[in-house]
């Protein structure tokens, strides 16, 4: 006759008296600090709704508590991502601008002597696309209608526009050239797509590149 064999020991399970180890230890999450993801898009989040908000009332009537209202968040977070309601603003700027920024580089991307053409085709483009229209609308109307919000659209214009353009001109007046050409652009985007002066904006678009682009080519590489 066989002798039973000895049945397995039972796991040992701590008892409640002592610690848990590390490994059995659920991972420590940290108190008030927001993961990446989670910042990332409170900060979208904020930025979208200041675009509507200084789209919808103008600079001078709009606050961080109604930004952070409209965003769902409270306005200490506006102000811990942003600061004040100037930098917001300014953060808007530059996101909506972002698809503009770009514009430096057709400059290089053939002849000079077409380079008119180029820059007007493609920030046009930018206006003409609903998408990349609508957040920059936003941003002018409140641009035109205030000093403070005009000369934060004012330094970005100049540093990320003007500046590249010029630095991309080997000329001894290439930031004169490249501030009219951005006046040229600029303010018949303005007159077409924030006035809406007729018969400006009604016309083909096709139309407008072709009249502004020599403008544009005889300020940049012009005598």
């Amino acid at each position: 006759m066989t002798e039973p064999t000895a049945s397995a020991e039972p796991p040992t399970v701590p008892s409640a008296s002592e610690p848990p180890t590390a490994s059995s230890r659920p991972p420590a999450r940290r108190r008030g600090r927001p993961s990446r993801a989670e910042s990332a898009g409170t900060r979208d989040r904020i930025l979208t709704a200041a675009r509507e908000e200084f789209s919808a009332h103008g600079y001078d009537k709009t606050s961080v508590r109604q930004i952070a209202k409209a965003a769902g968040v409270d306005s200490a977070l506006v102000h811990h991502y942003f600061g004040t309601k100037e930098q917001v603003f300014a953060a808007a700027v530059e996101v909506a601008f972002a698809p503009a920024l770009a514009a430096p580089d057709t400059l290089a991307e053939g002849p000079p002597d077409g380079v008119g053409e180029r820059l007007a085709r493609f920030v046009f483009g930018v206006w003409e696309n609903p998408t990349t229209r609508a957040p920059l609308l936003a941003i002018l109307r409140s641009a035109v209608t205030n000093d403070t919000a005009a000369a934060v659209f004012r330094r970005l214009v100049a540093a990320q526009l003007v500046r590249r353009v010029a630095a991309r001109l080997d000329l001894p007046d290439a930031e004169l050239r490249a501030e009219l050409a951005a006046a040229q652009l600029v303010g018949t985007a303005l007159m077409r797509y924030v006035l809406k002066l007729e018969p400006l904006a009604s016309a083909d678009v096709e139309e407008i590149i072709a009249r502004v682009s020599p403008v544009v080519q005889k300020h940049l590489t012009g005598p």
